[in-house]
């Protein structure tokens, strides 16, 4: 029997390898993992967590103009840009002091240098040390797409980038309409920064529900974001004191202190070997696995963005403790992707589950929908001209509730428990049996009564 020098190696201290490496380890495996930048990855170091600081730092100056309508004297505090930053530095790194913490107290060794697949037990670290596994987990994640296609490129930052920014800008360019594009032109927007958003297409978040799509935009322009729909970006150009001039395909031009590009993510797997143990990847550089994360190669694993599968923290942390305890554990089990709830955090903020509109009806020969819109109560006395959307999708024959879409205030928050109603199979007469708890928002997902629609598809013609 072959003898290795670890039960597993993990390449890619993020979220999904960290769990990965953590309950295998527990399970008894001896696990060594590598980083070639912060423990922590994406969603801790660059995305998530201080994302979602500076999305709470964007709130406070509408919630002091709330204040005043609810009898406080007008205040306009001093803000600075670099306090927070700083602050939320601080904070990133002691959650990756935690993370790396959780890995030593789970007795893995770690190596904080770049690994690469050197074949399918072997990988070789950069200070050149190698290293055999019985087992090798590729947890990579994905990167910003630079748009290297572009003149000019390289004077624009990535999402990667923002949370290091020297000073406030007093003017942004953000190319693209994801929800990366988004959250931070509303944070911007919010800290006072004048943004324009580029994007090639009609309509932001593409695969959202419709409704919800168009409800961003609005919310979004309400609050000062200027929008560029149907243009292209074709370079950049550095002027005078460090304005970048953004030219777009119809002539125009955009000047801002910065520019950045948030077209989406790729795959992590550039220069890490994988050919060498004769990987397959897809079209966008993903490894391709199956629903046990395994690759062709039976010793090789992956997890997380770097399959490109749902580009989501919590569902690479899922698929990472799936591998360990399917593989080391002798407890197969598989991630479902179904239903998984999402949220977009801009102001007003987000939440999704299931399936939108327009895929209910493609799955579905009867659809009702039921929605709600209306004022929520702090804006009642504060007097802001911002509203509470629902939607909820019901199929028209078994009653089953099909997806959930919320724009408002806690959206976020109300899907993530909506959501275990909806993974178990809950239908509207369950949701209708709910007693209302007062006075909420939440509450009108219990109370919508009357379907806005009933979509009903010809038989004869599906």
């Amino acid at each position: 029997m072959t003898k290795f020098d670890v039960d597993l190696f993990v390449i890619g201290a993020g979220s999904g390898g960290v769990r990965a490496a953590r309950v295998a380890a527990g399970l008894g495996a001896k696990v060594m993992i590598a980083e070639q930048s912060r423990i922590g990855g994406t969603c801790v170091i660059r995305g998530c967590v201080p994302k979602k600081l500076l999305v709470y730092a964007s709130r406070f100056p509408h919630a002091f103009e709330d204040a005043v309508g609810f009898g406080f004297s007008e205040a306009k505090p001093e803000f600075s840009w670099e306090r927070l930053r700083d602050r939320v530095e601080a904070e990133v790194t002691r959650l990756s002091g935690l993370y790396r913490k959780g890995l030593q107290g789970a007795g893995v060794a770690i190596r904080e240098e770049r690994a690469e697949i050197r074949g399918p037990h072997e990988v070789r670290l950069a200070s050149g040390q190698k290293i055999s596994a019985g087992t090798i987990l590729v947890a990579t994640g994905g990167r910003p797409s630079r748009q290297g296609g572009v003149v000019g490129a390289d004077l624009a930052i990535v999402s990667d980038d923002v949370f290091h920014l020297p000073n406030l800008p007093r003017r942004m360019i953000v190319v693209g309409a994801g929800y990366i594009a988004l959250e931070f032109a509303s944070v911007f927007a919010g800290l006072g920064t004048e943004v324009h958003l580029v994007h090639r297409g009609d309509a932001v978040l593409r695969g959202f529900d419709e409704d919800l799509r168009r409800i961003a935009a609005h919310t979004l322009a309400a609050r000062g974001v200027k929008f560029h729909f149907a243009r292209n970006f074709v370079k950049i150009e550095l002027g005078r004191d460090g304005i970048r001039r953004v030219h777009l395909q119809n002539g125009e031009t955009l000047d801002g202190e910065v520019v950045l590009i948030a077209t989406g993510r790729v795959p992590n797997t550039n220069k890490l070997g994988l050919e060498n143990a004769g990987l397959v990847l897809g079209e966008r550089g993903e490894v391709e696995v199956d629903a046990q994360s395994r690759s062709n190669v039976p010793s090789v694993y992956a997890i997380g963005d770097v399959t490109n599968r749902l580009q989501l923290t919590p569902v690479a942390i899922r698929e990472g403790h799936a591998f360990a305890e399917s593989v080391f554990g002798d407890r197969p089990w598989t991630v479902d992707h179904a239903d998984v709830p999402s949220a977009v955090f801009i102001t007003p903020e987000i939440g999704t589950v299931g399936l939108t509109q327009a895929q209910a009806c493609e799955r579905y020969q009867s659809v009702d929908v039921y929605v709600a819109n209306f004022r929520p109560m702090l804006a009642t006395l504060s007097e802001r001209d911002e509203k509470v959307f629902m939607k909820l999708l019901v199929d028209g024959e078994t009653d089953k509730v099909l997806g959930l879409h919320i724009s408002g205030e806690g959206a976020g928050e109300m899907v993530q428990l909506a959501a275990i109603a909806i993974k178990m199979g809950a239908t509207k007469a369950d949701f209708d049996r709910t007693v209302a708890l007062h006075p909420t928002a939440a509450e009108e997902i219990v109370t919508m009564r009357t379907p806005a629609a009933r979509l009903r598809r010809d038989r004869a013609k599906s």
